[in-house]
């Protein structure tokens, strides 16, 4: 692992920081931690990490933009003419039975059914 210098990962992160969100974070340093803007307290490493993370969402947003224009002279609207999937009931098994019937079916005679289902 190479080492990282403090003040260089602060200033990669805060000019990611404000391309991202367009204001400047609040970095409070603690002895091996930083916490960003009262966040959860994280160490340096995962600092620079989180920097190149604002820094390649800026590049993914940015790309999409210019892309999107494009696409959506392209792409026509979808009419709305789907008719919607019929509920179907969440509970598996039992066929409209009491959840007493089913706890006696599932156990052998010489148990006993869940406190409440006897």
């Amino acid at each position: 692992m190479s080492k990282l210098d403090k003040d260089q990962v602060v200033a990669e992160f805060t000019a990611a920081y404000k391309a991202a969100f367009g204001k400047a974070p609040q970095l409070e340093q603690k002895p091996g931690w930083f916490s960003v803007d009262g966040g959860k307290n994280i160490r340096l490493a995962e600092l620079a990490e989180l920097g190149a993370s604002y820094s390649a969402e800026k590049a993914t947003t940015a790309s999409t933009t210019k892309a999107k224009p494009a696409a959506e002279k392209k792409a026509a609207p979808a009419p709305k003419t789907a008719a919607k999937p019929a509920k179907t009931s969440k509970a598996k098994g039992g066929d409209g039975q009491s959840a007493a019937d089913i706890w006696a079916a599932r156990l052998d005679t010489k148990q006993r059914q869940p406190r409440g289902y006897r």
